[in-house]
């Protein structure tokens, strides 16, 4: 019995180049600044791609394989937990779609194949706004936001 699948669909608008927002998410060297991981690839169709932490232990968190390219404007990927990568029903689909608009871009990133109710459903569900959020801010002003921050606790 196949588990429900869901998805999830982000979109922003930056105002930077197509050419820009897909240097921040392929360029390990960007994408750590923003995102605090790198996004470690040669970005060949059937190629592998990693997800590295950017510090000192440099832990690969998350793993998948480049399935369409199509700079400035597309990238799809599979993506699996670093310790689910041998498992193809534990892998989803992450689409960047980059259009522009005037002097912006339109950002949309569809997060799809996903098991429904589990724990990496639940994670990109609040990961993909914080790290748009950063991006956007990074690309438009040169400063990423907190994406580890925690919330205030009042009282």
């Amino acid at each position: 019995m196949s588990k429900e699948k869901t998805s999830f669909v982000y979109v922003t608008y930056i105002r930077s180049t197509p050419e820009k927002v897909f240097e921040a998410i392929t360029r390990p060297e960007i994408a750590s600044r923003y995102w605090g991981h790198e996004n470690v690839s040669d970005w060949k169709p059937g190629s592998r791609w990693e997800h590295v932490r950017a510090n000192d232990e440099r832990t690969v968190e998350l793993v998948g394989e480049v399935i369409e390219t199509s700079p400035p404007s597309r990238l799809v990927i599979s993506w699996a937990n670093a310790s689910q990568a041998s498992e193809p029903r534990a892998h989803s689909r992450v689409t960047f779609e980059i259009v522009e608009y005037e002097t912006m871009v339109r950002l949309t990133v569809s997060h799809d194949e996903l098991e429904a109710g589990s724990g990496m459903a639940n994670g990109i569900s609040k990961g993909w706004p914080v790290v748009l959020s950063s991006l956007k801010s990074y690309l438009e002003t040169g400063t990423p936001i907190d994406v580890f921050a925690k919330p205030k606790i009042e009282g």
